[in-house]
């Protein structure tokens, strides 16, 4: 089955208040679908984030998100969700996180891009949703949904094709980075992780300090 767009979103940060919220917050969770955007090494034209430290940048430039998830969400809160209801800019189909790997090159439109990590998520994702289930979910199952640097800046369409150009021969997905990453005990599949040079720099930085922690308790 071929990697297909179901939906390309953008969206600037914006100011929001759900019901339950105490307070509002400003967030570019909120995007909504274009037919055709650039896309630069920073990101997508028309598209940012508010919370720069732990989103964005160019290790972080694009967000994806398996479309194939929805349904079991969907299923487990009883209701539809909104769309790109991670923050995604692409909601893709054929691409989840276990056939993902680290490293992995893909041609988009007319970039390029390289996979660097799993999304690590926030709170922002129940409150936009609102669910109180859903960021302890995508964690318990990996679900998360991954990010990537742009190798080659290019216009991406809705209907652009997604298509490998290089798969990484260390072969470690986005699944197994996450069950180990949020498990956050086992240092020797943390230093294998961090080995992979293409690793976004921000999780190398957060292992390195899990692995001396956890070598100092053993």
């Amino acid at each position: 089955m071929g990697k297909m767009i179901h939906a390309l979103s953008t969206g600037l940060p914006k100011e929001m208040k759900k019901d339950g919220m105490k307070r509002s917050i400003v967030t570019g969770i909120k995007k909504d679908r274009v037919e055709e955007v650039f896309l630069t090494k920073d990101g997508f034209k028309g598209d940012d984030v508010a919370d720069k430290r732990n989103h964005g940048g160019p290790d972080r430039a694009v967000c994806f998100y398996p479309l194939e998830h929805y349904k079991k969400w969907e299923e487990e809160l009883g209701r539809v969700l909104p769309n790109a209801a991670f923050g995604e800019n692409l909601t893709v189909t054929n691409m989840l996180e276990e056939n993902v790997y680290i490293g992995n090159i893909y041609k988009v439109g007319t970039a390029l891009v390289q996979i660097t990590q799993g999304r690590i998520p926030c709170s922002t994702i129940d409150q936009y949703t609102e669910a109180d289930t859903l960021l302890k979910r995508t964690i318990e199952t990996g679900f998360t949904g991954y990010l990537a640097r742009v190798l080659e800046e290019g216009t991406i369409t809705s209907q652009s094709t997604i298509e490998l150009v290089e798969e990484h021969p260390e072969k470690m997905s986005i699944l197994t980075c996450n069950q180990v990453y949020f498990a956050n005990e086992d240092w020797k599949a943390m230093e294998e992780i961090a080995s992979i040079e293409p690793l976004a720099e921000d999780w190398k930085r957060r292992l390195a300090k899990r692995m001396d922690r956890l070598k100092q308790q053993s």
